[in-house]
């Protein structure tokens, strides 16, 4: 990867403290970043550790806890965020809910709020950030639930198809700005959320089972992706979604 001489970028990580979101912002504090905005929406103890390991790479960080399916609650967040720094360099979208039932069991209210959270925050969150980016990148983490069926997925796989629309449309957008745009739609990662899956165990030995790498991922893969689009490797690449799933997708 190739690594900036000195950590010199702001960013804004959503969902920042667990799982993905938190090996992200330690990439982020090891490679590119001086200055974190991570947001979190509950566990006080976990964001708490992820401050912890952030400022022990030296890296100044601002926990902000918010519902992101709430509008107003984005508008604290990033008045929060003006009032700290004039420059946001990197925004990254991790937050995500999931009711973990069938589509045709998803009541109106979980919908909205998985819809809300998922995908319509990103939206406003980008929104939210322009004023103060300039030459910035922007990643947001989908899942292959996104483009195939995933039992007990509800309505997430519709949120993360929306997301990834979004990431096509805001980079032709943006482009003109110096804004880059991407996505990392991901299969299945051994993360916390994973055990709410009824049945996962045998979720993840079937996913091994049809995976030709014969294992599921990990929040480090993830994160390389995310680092690679951020760096200048990625340059050229804009409005992208790329698939990191140990080579199930096509199998």
């Amino acid at each position: 990867m190739l690594i900036e001489k000195e950590k010199k970028y702001t960013a804004v990580v959503t969902g920042g403290t667990r799982g993905i979101g938190r090996a992200i912002c330690l990439d982020l504090a090891k490679y590119f970043c001086h200055t974190i905005f991570a947001n979190y929406l509950q566990n006080d103890s976990e964001a708490d550790k992820t401050k912890a390991l952030l400022e022990e790479r030296e890296c100044n960080v601002h926990l902000i806890k918010r519902n992101l399916s709430v509008p107003d609650e984005i508008d604290e967040m990033f008045s929060e965020i003006y009032s700290k720094t004039t420059t946001i360099d990197i925004f990254v979208h991790c937050a995500a809910i999931n009711a973990f039932k069938p589509l045709k069991d998803i009541r109106p209210n979980q919908w909205d709020l998985t819809m809300n959270a998922n995908a319509r925050s990103f939206l406003l969150c980008v929104q939210k950030c322009l004023p103060l980016m300039k030459q910035g990148k922007i990643v947001a983490l989908s899942s292959l639930g996104s483009r195939v069926y995933v039992p007990n997925y509800g309505a997430m796989s519709p949120t993360k198809s929306a997301l990834e629309s979004v990431v096509r449309v805001l980079a032709v957008e943006l482009a003109s700005e110096g804004i880059r745009v991407n996505g990392v739609t991901a299969g299945l990662v051994q993360t916390e959320s994973l055990s709410k899956f009824p049945d996962s165990d045998e979720i993840i030995s079937a996913a091994i089972e049809r995976t030709p790498s014969k294992r599921i991922g990990n929040v480090q893969d993830v994160s390389n992706t995310v680092m690679f689009l951020i760096s200048p490797l990625a340059d050229w690449i804009y409005g992208q979604n790329i698939v990191v799933d140990g080579g199930i997708s096509i199998c």
